[in-house]
């Protein structure tokens, strides 16, 4: 069930990865070899796919190749919003996607791509056909964020969140799907997508939308799921609990699991974004849940990095 493993979430911005602890990145770079050698060595046959970035930055990725960890990776991932927060123009992902592709030999996904409903709905169905036009074709992966709109109630993993003005407010609104249930104009478009849009969907510690998201991805043809296990979380009571039944919810899919966020008890910071007192420590975390939810090895998805 699980074909990938994504070492951190967009490491190049500030909501995800502390700069001010970490200005180079050079224990971000330390901690995503050892992360993804322990993956391996859990099982070969698992892709290794470096956190999606986000802004789409040829110099981080310049400054990971420098500092070793494409050496350790199958893949690179970006993520693209230009319709909410990128400074370009949704007309220029096919340039951005070939700037990370001249970097290295290593397949580039788009694990990330979407487009918020803030402004208008038409906007988003808009956007999801030129989205299509623009990169099928162009990623071994590419996933669209998201399923589910945001629940006002639960607050966004922003840096500086109300203070962000509509750039904070946006991340309620990117689903296909509003927060009462109803489908956006977008979702029977993205019907016409699947299986070669696969969906990106973050599920809260005990998500109480896991089940419906599941029928409503078999229903549109969805194959490919990129989702997250939180470190953090694992320190939880009954946190394995809880991952056991993410996963075997999601058992019929072909699943990238992003494995992120620090426990504040083991950070330099107590921060989810810290980066974390003992590297080895995360590497240990990704290490299990690939072996609890991969097994040793497996073959069937040779070919997709």
């Amino acid at each position: 069930m699980i074909e990938a493993a994504m070492i951190w979430n967009e490491p190049n911005n500030k909501s995800h990865w502390d700069i001010e602890i970490d200005p180079d990145w050079s224990q971000f770079a330390e901690m995503a070899i050892v992360a993804a050698d322990a993956v391996k060595d859990a099982n070969p046959d698992i892709v290794t796919v470096l956190g999606g970035i986000s802004p789409i930055d040829p110099l981080f990725i310049r400054n990971m190749q420098g500092k070793g960890v494409l050496d350790h990776v199958d893949a690179i991932a970006v993520h693209g919003f230009p319709l909410d927060w990128n400074l370009w123009q949704i007309g220029e992902w096919p340039q951005r996607v070939d700037e990370i592709k001249a970097l290295t030999h290593l397949p580039v996904w788009i694990s990330e791509v979407g487009v918020s409903t803030f402004g208008a709905e038409e906007v988003q169905l808009w956007g999801l056909r030129r989205t299509a036009e623009l990169l099928k074709g162009r990623a071994p992966r590419i996933q669209w964020y998201s399923l589910f709109d945001l629940p006002q109630a639960w607050g966004a993993t922003t840096r500086h969140r109300e203070a962000e003005g509509s750039s904070y407010y946006r991340h309620f609104y990117m689903g296909l799907i509003r927060e009462d249930g109803t489908p956006k104009p977008a979702l029977e478009e993205f019907a016409l997508h699947t299986p070669e849009f696969g969906i990106c969907q973050w599920f809260h510690f005990e998500d109480p939308r896991l089940d419906e998201a599941v029928t409503w991805l078999r229903r549109l043809g969805v194959r490919s799921v990129r989702t997250g296990l939180s470190w953090a979380d694992s320190f939880r009571p009954d946190a394995l609990a809880w991952f056991d039944r993410q996963m075997a919810a999601l058992e019929d899919f072909d699943v990238t699991l992003t494995f992120c966020f620090t426990p504040e008890h083991r950070g330099i910071a107590p921060h989810h974004t810290s980066p974390p007192l003992v590297k080895e420590e995360f590497a240990a975390f990704c290490a299990t849940m690939i072996e609890r939810y991969a097994g040793r090895a497996t073959t069937r998805m040779r070919g997709v990095a």
